[in-house]
């Protein structure tokens, strides 16, 4: 029995990047890994962002939620060290924030080569570890070569529309299903966990997905031969 994950993220969440850590331990510790099919979806934090954000991080960090510059930079730093012990580095000193959209439309591009994932961690990594700026066309060609996908098809895609919709699409199906905070995961569109869970409440989750997805497969079994044995 197949069994597929969806994953709602930004680029630009921290969490998103977390999570990603933890659901990859909590699937490697999980008995039908082989059956699962795991799908990025994506999702804005910040869908009206210009492509480059200007000022200091920390402070609008501060402004957006109403704290200190101070107290600002202790939270960036006990994230900072949440993400180190998930085997992440973090460096908000580096960081340049700006619309996601177009590492979207790239992963989307990925997906049709077998490679999303490849591709959604490249561009974490860049703009948590590296300090790139993912709206830039020539960050994310260079970006897409690196995982393996042509760079005539990342520039043909980059220079027009190609992958819009299915972002849109994402993002239009997780208002849908009342996704309003990411990560979030969903098993089958039926069953779903939010959040940058622990392992084992993610291990957990995934067990629990399949049992369902393997109570309904034997209901519909019983059902389909039912008449027959009547």
């Amino acid at each position: 029995m197949e069994m597929d994950v969806e994953i709602w993220s930004d680029i630009a969440c921290p969490w998103c990047y977390i999570g990603k850590r933890r659901f990859e331990d909590a699937l490697a510790r999980f008995e039908h890994r082989d059956e699962v099919n795991v799908r990025w979806r994506s999702f804005e934090l910040e869908p009206d962002a210009p492509a480059a954000i200007e000022g200091e991080r920390v402070q609008r960090l501060a402004d957006k939620y109403g704290m200190t510059v101070e107290r600002a930079r202790e939270l960036e730093a006990g994230l900072a060290e949440t993400a180190a012990g998930e085997g992440l580095g973090f460096r908000f000193d580096l960081i340049r924030g700006g619309n996601s959209f177009e590492g979207h439309r790239l992963v989307h591009l990925a997906a049709a080569h077998g490679l999303q994932d490849a591709m959604k961690e490249r561009l974490l990594r860049a703009y948590f570890g590296e300090g790139r700026l993912l709206s830039d066309h020539e960050t994310l060609t260079a970006l897409g070569r690196e995982v393996g996908l042509p760079e005539e098809e990342i520039r043909t895609t980059l220079a027009g529309e190609a992958y819009a919709e299915e972002v849109r699409a994402d993002e239009e199906t997780a208002a849908g299903l009342g996704i309003g905070a990411v990560p979030t995961f969903v098993v089958d569109r039926t069953l779903g966990v939010s959040g940058a869970q622990p392992p084992e409440v993610l291990l957990a989750f995934l067990r629990e997905g399949f049992e369902r997805g393997a109570a309904v497969e034997v209901a519909a079994e019983g059902e389909a031969g039912g008449p027959e044995g009547s």
